[in-house]
């Protein structure tokens, strides 16, 4: 069974550039998804984002290209290319991209810690 899919192996890779700005857009690709993990490399165009929302898991955004805005609990983060900020379970946040903005997300859920 295939876990890590849409990502070659075995290569050295730049994660900027495995997913691609599209105008006007939110554009994502899942490298991993299950109950307890999910890995999603993401491009917002400039003014786009994911509106307010919670997560059931601790959320880490890594900053791979351009500029962007995350709010966390009302609380604004401005995150460039090496930024790196956790966004809490249960907290309300958000995503936008104040110029075109990339990101690594990694969601650790509450059933991952339980079976470790």
């Amino acid at each position: 069974m295939e876990i890590l899919r849409n990502i070659p192996k075995a290569e050295v890779l730049n994660l900027a550039d495995l997913v691609a700005y599209a105008d006007g857009q939110v554009v994502s690709k899942t490298l991993v998804q299950n109950s307890g993990l999910g890995i999603t490399l993401f491009a917002f165009a400039k003014d786009e984002g994911i509106s307010t929302h919670e997560s059931k898991g601790d959320a880490m955004v890594v900053a791979l290209d351009g500029k962007g805005r995350i709010t966390i609990d009302g609380k604004d983060y401005e995150l460039v290319a090496g930024d790196t900020i956790v966004m809490p379970a249960n907290h309300p946040h958000a995503v936008y991209g104040l110029e075109p903005f990339k990101m690594l997300l990694v969601v650790a859920f509450p059933e991952a810690a339980t079976n470790s």
